[in-house]
């Protein structure tokens, strides 16, 4: 019985040492970068051709921050989630003073919005950041919490998105700040909170959004700007144009699409932000039905395997760590993709993988290593679990 007892925990050792990559993960996660990097290049040689500039500019750009986030995936995947959890308060701080220096002079303004420090060639968006330092704290402070929670940890884990949400508020983004309170209240339901305090805080937020919007917080070119979408007859040259180009693009793709540098909208540019925000409407005009189905059904693929990294995850920590990273990836996907077909309201969050921009992608790669990391220690046997929480 004992010889039986030791080969059975030498296998689970071996298995834990093995830390075999969940291809259902990574192979979904490498198609769609590569397709992001053929449809930023088709959206945007037209445009840098016409100025005059190598049309493979930024191209190129994004190819190098690709490879970085290719890196930092593969380096976080193979480090063990609970090592980085005495760091996670100083990385909350650092996020949040970065988030105060971009409204500091420090800070870089770009079309009226100041979201960025410029560290001599770099440009780099601390929000970004800030989304991996709220899903680590949260999850480091949840991961503790009582079955059911109580209202102090629940008013805790309020606080440490607020902090941050306000800062990004200012900047201003509202679609960044609407992402930290999917993931606040998608991390607080997983981590036990009762129907009571997830009432609460769902009447609570629609409370603070009608004061927002009363007091005049908000700006009205930022309420015509959300709720544009909802008025069939508002001005499509000026408050829908983004909107309206973007549905011309993907409604004339048909099953198959136009082809590669075919789309009329594409290269005409009558789609603005076309290689970031707008991304999908290049697969849609290009690809056509088909190309966006496979684009989904990637984003599915991913957003499943994360969240079966979080149920079999050996910690709650690591279960609460993959669940953020879903709702992170999950929120994004939804927003975007209705933004271009125009049943959600145009709030900038980029496309996954997909969408120009160096930070983005770089951190949503750490998010995803950070998951893949989970699963590839997950718990040896169905329903074990560790004690370090």
């Amino acid at each position: 019985m004992a010889y039986t007892e030791e080969r059975t925990q030498m296998s689970l050792l071996r298995r834990e040492r093995q830390l075999r990559p969940d291809l259902l993960l990574v192979i979904p996660y490498l198609l769609l970068s590569a397709l992001g990097l053929v449809m930023i290049y088709t959206a945007s040689a037209p445009r840098l051709e016409e100025a005059g500039v190598s049309p493979t500019r930024e191209l190129e750009q994004q190819a190098a921050f690709v490879l970085v986030g290719f890196a930092a995936f593969a380096i976080v995947s193979v480090i063990n989630l609970s090592v980085v959890r005495p760091w996670v308060p100083a990385l909350y701080v650092g996020s949040v003073v970065t988030l105060i220096l971009v409204l500091s002079p420090l800070g870089s303004a770009v079309k009226g919005a100041q979201r960025w420090i410029q560290l001599g060639p770099i440009r780099f968006q601390p929000s970004e950041i800030a989304k991996l330092a709220v899903i680590l704290g949260l999850a480091m402070l949840l991961s503790a919490a009582a079955r059911p929670m109580k209202w102090d940890r629940v008013a805790r884990a309020v606080l440490i998105v607020a902090v941050p949400a306000v800062l990004i508020f200012l900047q201003p983004d509202l679609g960044t700040m609407l992402t930290f309170g999917f993931i606040a209240g998608i991390m607080i339901f997983v981590a036990g909170a009762t129907w009571r305090q997830m009432a609460a805080l769902i009447v609570a937020g629609f409370v603070a959004t009608v004061a927002v919007f009363q007091t005049g917080v908000i700006k009205t070119y930022q309420i015509t700007r959300l709720t544009a979408f909802l008025d069939e007859t508002s001005d499509v040259l000026n408050t829908q144009y983004n909107q309206f180009q973007s549905q011309i693009a993907i409604g004339t793709g048909g099953v198959f699409g136009k082809g590669l540098f075919n789309g009329t909208q594409t290269n005409l540019r009558f789609v603005p932000e076309q290689s970031s925000d707008f991304i999908f409407t290049a697969v849609g005009e290009q690809l056509g039905f088909a190309g966006s189905l496979f684009v989904l059904v990637m984003f599915g693929l991913i957003i499943w395997r994360v969240l079966v990294a979080a149920a079999n995850a050996r910690d709650r920590f690591g279960q609460l760590a993959a669940t953020g990273v879903a709702a992170l990836v999950g929120f994004h996907v939804f927003v975007n993709i209705g933004m271009t077909i125009r049943v959600m309201p145009v709030t900038g969050l980029p496309l996954p993988f997909m969408s120009s921009g160096g930070t983005v992608f770089v951190v949503m790669s750490v998010a995803l290593g950070m998951a893949h990391s989970v699963w590839m220690r997950r718990s040896p046997l169905v329903g074990e679990r560790t004690a370090s929480d």
